[in-house]
């Protein structure tokens, strides 16, 4: 993964992160975890071969199992590139006021770098984005604010 900012630099700086491959697809699937987006911030350019999604994401590079200070929050942009074909699956795109929640990004590989990204959201919902490669970029674009529920997401079995 490239990029200026660490993992464990990340309590106070902004992230900054590329990924460009599978591996890095995990760590930045881990960043934007719980995720939440209004569906009018979802953005497919076919003529730019780029899928963007303006999120408020939980700072969980800012937890570390001891709460230290209040959970925060953060606006950053999520921006695939070299975007084929983009899918949609359980979303109400009538409504750019629906808040969406971001559970996870999956890759499946596919022949010669290309293959398939899931963006798995709460409820069923699911964003599919045919790629020719891994080309990823996570860029925080605010400063961290306080998460309005003061907790850390939970995800109970």
């Amino acid at each position: 993964m490239t990029g200026d900012a660490r993992f464990e630099d990340g309590a106070d700086k902004p992230l900054r992160l590329i990924a460009e491959d599978a591996e890095d697809v995990r760590v930045l699937s881990s960043l934007v975890q719980d995720a939440v987006f209004p569906v009018g911030e979802m953005k497919w350019s076919a003529r730019k071969r780029r899928f963007a999604l303006l999120v408020n994401r939980f700072r969980w590079e800012d937890t570390s199992g001891k709460q230290l200070r209040a959970y925060e929050r953060v606006q950053s942009v999520l921006a695939f590139d070299d975007v084929l074909n983009v899918a949609t699956q359980g979303v109400d795109r009538s409504d750019d006021e629906v808040v969406m929640s971001l559970l996870s990004v999956e890759w499946q590989a596919g022949e010669d770098g290309a293959g398939r990204f899931e963006l798995v959201l709460a409820g069923d919902g699911a964003i599919g984005l045919d790629v020719e490669c891994v080309n990823v970029r996570l860029q925080d674009v605010t400063q961290a604010y306080l998460a309005p529920s003061g907790k850390m997401p939970t995800h109970p079995e």
